[in-house]
């Protein structure tokens, strides 16, 4: 009975029950930055005072308001991969409770890991909209929302396992790394299949699969030599977010107090006439009423932002980072943010949603900007999306008859514009993504305007993403909601009619698309003339547009007739770019041109030519 007695009381004086949240909830030895900030939680847990074992210094402890927080540095800069203690003390020096903590070992050569380049292809995909691998984990009993695949604006059940299933079709396709939306845990009880407001950012939303299956996933990415980019949220999380029920400090969060919504002016981040209030709102303001806005401001909040960046691209080995509404941001936080990342990991690629129509606001935002640095500023971020050129491709290619201002000139004005960023390359270009209308809408599934703008983002300057379905003809009406520009991949699903996902799947037009996508796309991997060649373009004419893609070893010309008749070109008019070559190999046709003659092109049409 003694026994029994004091097993209880140990049982009880050493419980771990007083931490209910240990974030980070293990780390990494060897890390460029050696402090370390670890979270605990549990019910006031502040009352009692922090000491590590194993001679660790601890450099910092942080009390809030809240004695549900304590905050605790310690410096790991000797710490070798072992498991180490915390305890907690009471006022009088004894133990009341204890908390084992893992400090593991980093992967070989986890520091100067590559990332996404301009030789990638990525393709962007949405988890819950693309293929429903496991059935069973549709539904939760720790989250709220459940499957209905007739809701547009519901979940509707796909999850890793469907990604993992089908990472054949993708490679086959010729994408070379997937971005995927938001897959952290969101418990929003309607809409959480977009994944943007996060409740637990140290956890894979279950209905997805677990981090286990994450960690899966990356790993048959890598058996394939492809990459893994999350999608990562830096300026708010989900109104259901843990924290966010229980704030550390009032200041977690932009507080108005309470809620007040952004002006989504972006320009006041920048413009030297801003008043201090139009740039609080578009800074401080909440995105929507459901996603508290984070404020990175806060030493707290900057490091718990940092280190949970950090925590993913180790324990997932990660390839990059999308970061949603970049420019939202506190720009000096999210310039520390970014910085730390890219100090641990110095070929680490971190691609900016920069939502804006002017090349110079965008070009603000990438790293070491002569723009930005007009104001003593630099981001440090290394890639930015080119919004601009997606202004342009959603239109232009129903200008057949073309004013000053109308048809290709649009996209040769644009690449006029590329003296503004600091490293071209490093931009990503695409036709549609998540958040805008479908180019096969915008088109109407006309193929050959389809051919039109995949070549174009194929064979420019950067790094073209590609949004899941384009490449089988999928269209979707933005006017209709999100959802349907969120379509579900046929074939995603048990029972589904039509499986895209397979050549004998495909009906004849999703083959169509298919089939000259993948050419193009595969076409485009060995091809380092595009991955990093210089640029020569022309004035259009015609409604035809003609640049060349050049290095010392090769040269790739690309001409475009936007035009709805057949045009002729005169290759005297291009001496200087083609110069000894005398006929060129059309890639997506394999057949020959001869440069020494006129070259004709069908209506809206497209030539890629390898030179001879």
């Amino acid at each position: 009975m003694k026994n029994i007695f004091f097993m209880l009381l140990l049982c009880s004086t050493f419980s771990f029950a007083q931490v209910s949240k240990t974030e980070p909830p293990f780390w990494y030895a060897g890390m460029h930055n050696p402090e370390l900030q670890v979270m605990f939680y549990g019910k006031n847990i502040a009352q009692y005072n922090p000491a590590v074992s194993n001679g660790i210094v601890i450099k910092n402890v942080v009390k809030t308001e809240n004695p549900n927080y304590v905050f605790v540095t310690i410096d790991t800069k000797n710490v070798k991969p072992s498991e180490i203690e915390f305890s907690f003390k009471n006022s009088k020096g004894k133990t009341v409770f204890k908390r084992p903590y893992s400090i593991k070992k980093r992967r070989e050569n986890s520091a100067i890991r590559e990332s996404f380049d301009s030789s990638d292809v990525i393709y962007l995909l949405m988890p819950d909209r693309f293929a429903n691998g496991n059935t069973a984990n549709d539904n939760h009993k720790e989250t709220t929302e459940k499957a209905d695949r007739n809701n547009n604006f519901g979940r509707h059940g796909g999850d890793i396992e469907g990604i993992i299933n089908n990472l054949d079709y993708i490679e086959e396709l010729g994408a070379t790394a997937i971005w995927s939306t938001p897959l952290c845990e969101d418990n929003d009880s309607r809409g959480s299949y977009h994944g943007y407001a996060q409740s637990d950012v140290y956890r894979i939303d279950p209905r997805y699969g677990s981090n286990e299956d994450y960690l899966k996933l990356s790993a048959e990415l890598k058996k394939r030599d492809m990459k893994l980019i999350m999608d990562y949220v830096t300026n708010h999380w989900g109104s259901e977010h843990w924290m966010y029920k229980d704030l550390p400090t009032y200041d977690w969060v932009h507080q108005f107090p309470g809620y007040a919504q952004s002006n989504y002016r972006m320009t006041t981040q920048f413009d030297p006439n801003a008043s201090d209030i139009d740039t609080k709102y578009c800074l401080d303001g909440w995105f929507v009423s459901s996603m508290p806005d984070l404020n990175q401001s806060n030493p707290l909040v900057l490091t718990y932002l940092i280190q949970n960046a950090i925590w993913w691209i180790e324990y997932a080995d990660l390839d990059g980072f999308r970061v949603d509404t970049y420019s939202y941001n506190d720009k000096e936080g999210i310039a520390k943010w970014t910085k730390a990342i890219t100090d641990e990991y110095p070929y680490f690629n971190i691609v900016g949603e920069v939502w804006m129509h002017d090349q110079a606001q965008m070009a603000y935002w990438q790293k070491d900007s002569k723009i930005a640095a007009i104001q003593s500023y630099n981001s440090y971020l290394p890639s930015v999306m080119d919004f601009t050129l997606h202004d342009a491709v959603g239109s232009v290619f129903n200008e057949s008859n073309p004013s000053w201002n109308d048809g290709m000139i649009k996209v040769y004005d644009n690449f006029t514009n590329d003296f503004l960023y600091p490293d071209i390359n490093n931009v990503l270009v695409f036709l549609e993504n998540h958040d805008t209308g479908r180019f096969n809408e915008i088109y109407k599934n006309d193929f050959n305007k389809y051919k039109l703008g995949m070549a174009l983002i194929a064979t420019v300057r950067g790094i073209p993403q590609i949004y899941y379905g384009s490449e089988i003809g999928m269209a979707g009406d933005k006017g209709k909601g999100d959802g349907d520009i969120r379509r579900d991949f046929p074939g995603g699903w048990p029972g589904d009619a039509n499986n895209a996902f397979s050549k004998s799947g495909r009906n004849a037009g999703q083959q169509k698309y298919f089939e000259f996508t993948s050419k193009l796309l595969n076409w485009r991997k060995g091809k380092e003339v595009i991955h990093n060649g210089k640029t020569t373009h022309y004035l259009p004419e015609n409604n035809v547009y003609v640049y060349f893609r050049y290095n010392d070893k090769e040269t790739v010309m690309v001409a475009i007739n936007n035009s709805d008749k057949a045009q002729t070109l005169g290759t005297a008019r291009f001496d200087e770019s083609i110069k000894n070559y005398t006929s060129g190999k059309n890639v997506l046709d394999d057949k020959n041109v001869n440069l020494s003659k006129e070259i004709s092109m069908e209506p809206k049409s497209v030539m890629i030519l390898e030179l001879q």
